[in-house]
């Protein structure tokens, strides 16, 4: 009984030692990890304060410009209406027409503003991505100064946003999968 008691002690002890030299192991190549808020980074600049301003005053403006021009339609409409009873089908034909037309004209012109490649987007590539740019090559440049192999974004999903070159293991797994 005593033996086996001293030989659990000792399997007790020899798995301690490799657990604590493990973890010795581990730590003088472990990678350096941080994050920060972009958000908040963003937040705080002029710039990006006067270019998100200048954004968002233009999308009012063209906001306000589509509203007007769905009033007008709700005119033409309604005038549509109250005259329908009086109209030949030819002429009723045309007035629904033009109506659909000019809802037609709206929604491209609410696209060509508010879509995904549309003129707000482009405003916000030309104003705010410089901006950003600037902001990343930042954190770039203090990752490689600090020795940080990882920085991730706190404020957004967009997760990470600088990385050591030399964790990319995408190379060695196309490989793995014959690519």
């Amino acid at each position: 009984m005593m033996n086996s008691i001293t030989l659990k002690e000792m399997s007790k002890k020899i798995l301690f030692a490799f657990v604590l030299v493990s973890m010795f192991a581990f730590t003088t190549d472990a990678q350096k990890i941080a994050y920060v808020d972009i958000n908040k980074v963003l937040n705080s600049m002029d710039d990006y304060k006067s270019a998100q301003k200048k954004i968002d005053d233009e999308a009012a403006k063209w906001r306000r410009e589509i509203a007007e021009e769905y009033d007008i339609i709700k005119g033409m409409y309604n005038k549509y209406q109250a005259e329908q009873v009086l109209l030949s089908d030819e002429v009723r034909r045309q007035k629904e027409d033009e109506i659909m037309n000019k809802e037609n004209a709206v929604r491209d012109m609410q696209k060509n503003k508010f879509g995904p490649e549309g003129a707000l987007f482009k405003k916000r590539q030309e104003l705010v991505r410089p901006i950003q740019d600037k902001v990343y090559t930042a954190i770039e440049d203090y990752a490689n100064s600090k020795g940080y192999d990882f920085i991730f974004d706190k404020g957004s999903a967009s997760g990470m946003i600088f990385s050591n070159p030399k964790y990319d293991k995408t190379e060695d797994l196309m490989k793995e999968l014959g690519l």
